[in-house]
């Protein structure tokens, strides 16, 4: 007998648990086998990674299990560029590029992340991944159908009702609420102000009354009390992300790691200063120095291009020039106090919800 409340997200994809490990810089296929052999769905963050990377970890993953995983991609519209608004932001890091000796002269790097497009579209027909997320609202309609013909279930992100809606209308098979709490960037599409942005559990039951397709709810949840919050509230499945950053599969730099044991909730901030757009992550120095928000910041992704000669020239355990992201559930997560693996911290997750369940 299942103890979750509602199968349909676990029907739509064959998997035994609604749990899904969100696609996070870090997290590879070492965290997303634990979390598929465990019943879950493992995730990977495609936006930095090449095509070739990108079919590494696949056949990675294929070669150790045969479950179900989600590709995600970001879909945004790459600016043009605009040297003049670039200089006039690298001007306000010109005082860090000093005390490290980085050469401010020098041509900006530009920072990428790139989006959907029809090379990724073939790579996604080509590896034939059961499930592909977006960030951002959707790729083109015609990309669309293409991922869907490959047989591919598609997820996206809503941070409000009407994004959801939105999203049900142009072909979504499941919608991720993320809450404000969620670490890493948002997602709004709709939208470019933060300050009316909604909690996740204030934003779960309105997006779950106006959709007909099963509802993931993501920000914030990092142990079986959010879960079974999550449930209560109507959600189909829920998204953890930065709980398994604390596994040790995940590939993040020293500052990462020891950020995230030593930092409480009240130290994450909303910032574009690392890629123009609004992400969550734990307080650094360029955040407090600068301050987290700064309307200078060119378009995603280029503000980040001015902090790579920052982060070369720092000390190797720095996160004083690097993005840290966390959401504000990270304290919660099991991994913190106990070294779990992700299958292990899957199979947590799933114990301790079924402990706190009516079914037993």
């Amino acid at each position: 007998m299942s103890c979750w409340p509602d199968s349909r997200f676990t029907d739509l994809l064959g998997i035994a648990h609604p749990l899904i490990q969100a696609p996070m810089l870090g997290a590879g296929a070492d965290i997303m086998i634990g979390v598929a052999k465990a019943g879950g769905l493992g995730s990977l963050a495609c936006a930095t990674l090449s095509l070739d990377a990108i079919r590494s970890e696949v056949a990675a993953f294929r070669a150790a299990c045969d479950q179900p995983l989600n590709l995600n991609f970001f879909c945004h519209q790459p600016p043009e560029y605009d040297e003049a608004a670039i200089e006039q932001w690298k001007s306000l890091f010109k005082p860090y590029y000093s005390e490290l000796g980085a050469d401010y002269d020098a041509p900006t790097p530009v920072s990428s992340r790139a989006p959907f497009d029809d090379a990724t579209c073939a790579l996604v027909e080509e590896l034939r991944p059961e499930v592909v997320s977006f960030h951002f609202a959707l790729p083109a309609p015609e990309f669309v159908a293409r991922v869907k013909a490959s047989g591919a279930k598609v997820l996206s992100s809503a941070t409000t009702v009407d994004e959801a809606q939105w999203l049900e209308r142009h072909g979504c098979d499941a919608i991720i609420a993320m809450g404000y709490e969620a670490g890493g960037h948002r997602a709004m599409f709709l939208h470019r102000e933060l300050t009316t942005q909604i909690g996740t559990f204030a934003l779960v039951p309105q997006i779950v009354d106006a959709v007909s397709v099963p509802v993931i709810a993501a920000g914030g949840i990092a142990d079986a009390r959010g879960i079974a919050a999550a449930f209560a509230l109507g959600a189909s499945a829920v998204q953890i992300g930065t709980a398994y950053l604390f596994c040790p599969e995940a590939k993040l730099a020293k500052a990462h790691h020891r950020a995230l044991r030593e930092a409480s909730a009240s130290d994450t901030a909303l910032t574009n200063l690392f890629t123009g757009r609004p992400a969550r992550g734990i307080v650094n120095r360029v955040m407090r120095e600068l301050g987290p928000i700064n309307p200078q910041a060119p378009a995603f992704p280029l503000a980040g291009g001015v902090l790579l000669p920052l982060k070369a020239k720092s000390a190797a355990d720095s996160g004083d020039f690097i993005n840290l992201w966390a959401g504000q559930g990270f304290p919660l997560s099991p991994g913190r106090t106990a070294e779990l693996s992700s299958f292990e911290l899957t199979r947590q997750f799933v114990e301790d919800y079924t402990a706190r369940s009516a079914c037993i």
